[in-house]
Parts: structure tokens; sequence; C-alpha cells
């Protein structure tokens, strides 16, 4: 695998140039050698200027035209969400031939994307239809506290028809499979309940007897130790806590406001079950503060420093 980690710029008027350009400043010479930016150099320049930092970029840059580029910061443009895209297109058929290890992406803005014809929910979604993937599972992690979800962009009650027992049981092996490659031996899974209390037994829905608890069974019979389902207004505080070292969330929300509460600067966006490897800051484009040198890229430095973990095979 190589060693290089690519880094997708994001949409060009939001705030992933400058994070981007932030975090290479503070890359050693070596890690900077094994960096890659996927953007537009102009662009890139002109982030650089507005964050007063003085880094080279010659050699570091994919270059890759903007048009009309490069446009005003902070404004939804089309044109914006077709370089996204082209950037992001660009460093996956890399990753595919093997000359990254890794992407990195910096935000989209979703409807700058879909106005420029590439009607994607999102990175994920984006990823597995480049990679020819029927569907790929986000990741959250932080330090204390890992989650991956069932389902993501998608309206509750959609989320509640899309956790079929096939469904959990292929997160519960993605969120598995993910932990042992990056070092835990035995990895601890507990398995989010979809209704309040899993359902009391009924009281509240039967969803839980049907479609979790299946799945976990399932799991289990191939030996993962996967526990469920389990209340959700208690699982993620055990997890917390260090009972488990990953919960499957059943949808978006469930799964994001726990680790956003305790991980909002730190927690990185992991793609699984693709055939490429991808890390991603678990923040927006920021329109309001774009340009304006203000950003904070501590995201997008713990971002990068999970690719490189993943691209050298160390436990996170």
């Amino acid at each position: 695998m190589s060693k290089i980690i690519g880094i997708t710029m994001g949409d060009p008027t939001g705030v992933g140039p400058e994070i981007a350009i932030k975090a290479v400043a503070e890359m050693s010479t070596e890690d900077r050698a094994h960096t890659r930016i996927y953007g537009n150099l102009a662009t890139l320049e002109l982030a650089r200027k507005a964050v007063g930092l003085d880094v080279d970029l010659d050699g570091l840059v994919v270059d890759l035209p903007i048009e009309g580029g490069p446009l005003p910061w902070g404004k939804l443009d089309p044109r914006g969400g077709d370089a996204a895209f082209r950037c992001i297109e660009k460093a996956v058929r890399d990753a595919e031939a093997g000359t990254i290890g890794c992407i990195v992406t910096a935000p989209i803005n979703k409807e700058a994307l879909n106005l420029a014809g590439h009607h994607y929910d999102g990175h994920t979604g984006m990823l597995a239809a480049l990679t020819g993937q029927k569907s790929a599972f986000m990741l959250l992690a932080s330090d204390r506290l890992k989650i991956i979800h069932v389902s993501t962009h998608v309206s509750l009650k959609t989320a509640i028809d899309r956790a079929t027992p096939e469904r959990i049981l292929a997160t519960i092996r993605a969120g598995h499979q993910h932990l042992k490659r990056i070092g835990y031996d035995a990895p601890r899974i507990a398995v989010a309940g979809i209704n309040p209390h899993c359902g009391e037994g009924g009281l509240f829905g039967s969803e839980d007897d049907l479609q979790v608890v299946p799945a976990v069974a399932m799991a289990r019979a191939e030996g993962i130790d996967a526990v469920g389902p389990i209340s959700a207004d208690t699982v993620y505080y055990r997890a917390y806590s260090g009972v488990f070292d990953l919960v499957v969330a059943q949808y978006h929300d469930q799964g994001h406001i726990p680790i956003k509460l305790v991980a909002f600067d730190t927690a990185v966006n992991v793609s699984l079950g693709l055939s490429i490897d991808r890390t991603s800051v678990d923040h927006g484009t920021a329109f309001d503060i774009a340009g304006t040198g203000k950003a904070n890229h501590v995201n997008m430095i713990s971002a990068i420093a999970y690719a490189r973990r993943l691209v050298a095979g160390a436990k996170s």
C-alpha cells in the first residue's frame, strides 16, 4: 500500500482549502513528502494567503481546473460542487491505482454538488458509486467512542425500514473487521436498539425483536462478540466508559449526537466497505467564515492522523 495520503480540498468556496493548507503547514518534512492535495492550485494559493502561512505548494498539488475559478469565498455555486466532485473522483482513481494509500476529504456542500448534476447524499454514497460498491458504512471515530451507522442520510421512517437483520449484520461485520484491522484482538460491539428501551417487550414497538435480535444472533454465531439490542439512552455512556469498543447506531442522529457531544472537534468520519480507504473531517463547509483564515483545522489533523494509521496498519 502506498504511504501517500491524498487530501481533497472539498468545495472550493468553503473552508476546505484553508484547513488543508493549515494542516500541511504543520506537517514534518517526511509527512509532507507523503501528502498530495487534490484541488485547484490558484484556489489553494488564495487560501494560503488567507491563512497567512508560507507553504510551498510546488509538487504538492494535483492541480484540477475550476470553471471561472477561483470562485468567490462563501457563496453557493454549482461550479464549486462540480470541482469538489472532480477532485474526489481523481483521488478515487489514484487510490484504486495504488498511487495513494488513503483519501482524506475536506467538506463538500451537498446542495452545490446536486446543483452541478452529481446526485449523491454525501461523500459516503458518492464513494460507493465511484468504486462500484452497492453501499458503504459510516464510522465516526474518537479516542473513547466509536460508532458505526446502519443508515445515515435518510428519513427516520426510511431508516427504520432499512434496519433489516441483514443490513444490521453487515454493519456489525464491517465494524468488527475494521477494528480487527487497526489492532483490536477481540472487538466488543454493542448494538443500539431502535425503539425507546428496545421496545419494552413490544409495548413501544416490535422492531427490536424482529430486526435487531436476529442480526445480533447471526453475528454471535459467526464468532463476533456482539450484544444487543441495548437501549440507546445507556449504550453510549457504557461505550464511552470502556465497556464496548464500538456501538452500532441504527440511524444518523442516534449516532451523530453522542459523538459530537464528546468529540466535536476531533471525531473522524471513516468510510468502511469500500475498495479504498477514506477518512474525513466531520464538519461542514462553513461558508460564513470561508476566506477569513479563521477555520479550525483540528478535525483535519485528526482525519489525517487516522489516515496515516490506516496506511501504516497501526491501532487507532
